[in-house]
C-alpha cells in the first residue's frame, strides 16, 4: 500500500485513511497503507430499514476472525504454510453474526459502559483515549438517540479505531452509525465527511472524493472535507489536482491536517526540502498527542526515505513520547534499526508490531527480516508471516476493503505471482498512482513480462518521487530488458538514496551491481 493511505494526517482527530496505508497522506503513515477487484460493498451491509435501530445495534463486538489473526501472529508454534492457508480460508468464511449487538452496552473487552451526560465532540477524540471516547459516545447515544451529530462522530471514531487497530470489522459499525446520522438529519456535514473518511479507509477513493465535494459545496471551509479531497486526489493519481487542492486548503484552513497533506504532495513531486519544512512547521504548531505522534512519525518516514536513519530514529522517539503505542512510529523505528544494522532490535520491535497489528506491510517486513537473519527456523517463520497476509486480506475483503495493492505487493515476492499480477492489473484499472504503477511493473517483472513492465516502472519514478524501492524495481527491470547502463544507474541511485530500503531488496541490488561490473 502507499505509505500515506492507511494513516492519514489528523483532521481534528487522527484520521488514517493511511488507513492504510497509502494510511490521504499518511504513513499510511498516517501516509502512510498509511485492495481488490471486488466491489467496495462486498462486506456485511447494514440491515434494511425495519424501523430506527437502537443505539446499541451499531456498537461493535470483537470479530473472532480478527482475534484469530492476532493469536496466530503472536503464536510461537511453527505452523506450516498450508495450515495457515486453511486458517485464512476459515477466517474469510466465518459467519459475521454478532457484528452488531442488542442488549447491554459493552466495550471491546466486555466491560460494562458507564453513562455520561454529554456527547463527545470530534475534537476530543484527538486529545485522549479513543476507546474511552467511543465508550462515552455510546453511553450518550443510549440516552440521546436523536443526536445526529454524535452518531456522525461515533462513525468517524469507528473508522479511526479500525485504522489504528488494524481491525476492518469496525467499518460496518461505522457505516451504520453514519447512516443513522443521515437518516436523522439528511445531508448533514459531519456525516457526509464521515462517509468520505469511510470510503477512503475502504480504498474507495472515487467515493471519498464525491462525498468531500458534496460537503465543500455547502461549506467551502470544512477542514475535514478539504483534507479528504486532497487525500482522494492523491490516491487517484491526480497529482496536479491534488497540488491545487492543497494550495486551496492551505489558504482556507491552514493547520496540522492541511500542512501534512501539503507536505506529502510536495514529496510526491520530489520536493523533499519543502515537505520537510512544512512538516517541521506542523510539528512546531502541534498541541494534541495525536497531532504530535502523527507529524513526528511522518518526519521520521521522510528521513528514512532519504537514508537519514539517525534523524528518523529521533523523530520516531518524539512520536512515541507522545503516544507509546503509535503503530507507524513503532514500525518505522524497527525499519530504521534494521537499516542501521541492529537486526535484533528490529526483529523484536517488528514482532511487537505484528502481534498487535498484523497488517500486510509489517508482516512482510518481519518475514524479510527473518529471511535476512537466516537462523535455524527463520525460513519457516518468514513463510508464516507471508501466509498471515493472506488471512488479513481475506478478512479485509469480507468487510468491503479493497486490498488489491496489498495483495500485489506481498504476492509478487512472497506468494502466488499470478495472483500478484491479477491484483495489480485490477488496481491499475481503478487508479493510476506512482504506487500502483510500481506494483504493476514489479508484478509483470516477476511473471517474466519485462518489456511490458518497463513503461510502468518508468512511470512510477516520473514525478520525481524519491523512493529507493521504486528505483530498485526499475533497475532490475531495465537489467532484464538489456538496458545495462540504465539499470546500473537506477540500482546505484536506490542504494545511494536509502541503502537499507529493504533487507532482501538491498542485498539483491548490491548483487546485481556486482555482477554488472
Amino acid at each position: 500500500m502507499s505509505p500515506r493511505t492507511n494513516e492519514s494526517a489528523p483532521e481534528g482527530e487522527p484520521d488514517e485513511v493511511t488507513t492504510a496505508d497509502e494510511q490521504g497522506p499518511g504513513q499510511s503513515a498516517p501516509s502512510g497503507a498509511r485492495e481488490t477487484a471486488r466491489p467496495a460493498k462486498a462486506g456485511p451491509q447494514p440491515p434494511q430499514d425495519a424501523g430506527d435501530p437502537e443505539p446499541e445495534e451499531v456498537l461493535p463486538v470483537a470479530d473472532e476472525r480478527v482475534a484469530a489473526v492476532r493469536r496466530v501472529s503472536a503464536s510461537t508454534r511453527r505452523w506450516r504454510a498450508a495450515q495457515l492457508g486453511l486458517c485464512a480460508a476459515s477466517l474469510a468464511l466465518a459467519l459475521t453474526a454478532g457484528a452488531v449487538i442488542v442488549g447491554a452496552l459493552r466495550d471491546g473487552s466486555g466491560t460494562a459502559v458507564a453513562a455520561t451526560t454529554g456527547a463527545v465532540s470530534p475534537e476530543l477524540l484527538a486529545g485522549g483515549d479513543l476507546d474511552a471516547s467511543i465508550t462515552s459516545l455510546q453511553a450518550h447515544l443510549r440516552t440521546q438517540p436523536k443526536d445526529f451529530d454524535s452518531w456522525a462522530t461515533l462513525g468517524l471514531a469507528y473508522v479511526e479505531q479500525a485504522r489504528t487497530k488494524g481491525d476492518p470489522s469496525r467499518y460496518p459499525q461505522a457505516q451504520q452509525a453514519l447512516d443513522r446520522s443521515l437518516k436523522l438529519r439528511p445531508d448533514n456535514e459531519s456525516a457526509l465527511a464521515g462517509r468520505a473518511a469511510l470510503a477512503a479507509a475502504r480504498h474507495d477513493f472515487t467515493g471519498a472524493l464525491t462525498y468531500a465535494d458534496k460537503v465543500l459545496k455547502e461549506n467551502p471551509y470544512s477542514e475535514r472535507a478539504l483534507s479528504s479531497r486532497i487525500d482522494a486526489l492523491v490516491e487517484l493519481g491526480r497529482y496536479t489536482d491534488a497540488s491545487k487542492a492543497a494550495d486551496l486548503a492551505d489558504s482556507r484552513r491552514p493547520g496540522v491536517p492541511v500542512f501534512t497533506r501539503y507536505a506529502y504532495v510536495h514529496e510526491l513531486r520530489g520536493d523533499v526540502k519543502t515537505a520537510r519544512r512544512v512538516l517541521q512547521q506542523a510539528l512546531d504548531t502541534a498541541t494534541s498527542r495525536g497531532d504530535v505522534s502523527y507529524v513526528a512519525a511522518a518526519l521520521g518516514q521522510l528521513a528514512w526515505n532519504q537514508g537519514d536513519y539517525d534523524s528518523a530514529l529521533k523523530y520516531y522517539a518524539r512520536a512515541l513520547a507522545a503516544d507509546d503505542s503509535y503503530l507507524p512510529a513503532l514500525e518505522g523505528r524497527a525499519r530504521a534499526q534494521a537499516a542501521k544494522g541492529d537486526q535484533a532490535a528490529a526483529i523484536k520491535g517488528m514482532e511487537q508490531v505484528v502481534e498487535r497489528y498484523p497488517l500486510p506491510q509489517p508482516l512482510v517486513e518481519l518475514g524479510e527480516l527473518y529471511e535476512a537473519r537466516g537462523h535455524a527456523g527463520d525460513a519457516q517463520k518468514a513463510r508464516d508471516q507471508y501466509a498471515l497476509v493472506t488471512a488479513w486480506v481475506s478478512l479485509a475483503h469480507s468487510y468491503g476493503v479493497n486490498a488489491d495493492l496489498d495483495t500485489a505487493l506481498a504476492a509478487a515476492d512472497h506468494g502466488n505471482r499470478g495472483d500478484a499480477l491479477k491484483a495489480a492489473r485490477a488496481e491499475w484499472a481503478r487508479r493510476h498512482t506512482v504506487h500502483t504503477a510500481d506494483a504493476l511493473a514489479w508484478a509483470l517483472h516477476v511473471n517474466g513480462r519485462d518489456n511490458e513492465a518497463l513503461p510502468y516502472a518508468r512511470q512510477a519514478t516520473a514525478t520525481g518521487y524519491r523512493n529507493a524501492s521504486f528505483l530498485y524495481h526499475r533497475g532490475m527491470i531495465e537489467r532484464a530488458t538489456g538496458h545495462e547502463k540504465e539499470a546500473r544507474a537506477s540500482l546505484k541511485s536506490a542504494l545511494d538514496l536509502n541503502a537499507g530500503f529493504s533487507p532482501l531488496g538491498a542485498r539483491a541490488a548490491r548483487k546485481a551491481l556486482g555482477e554488472a561490473k
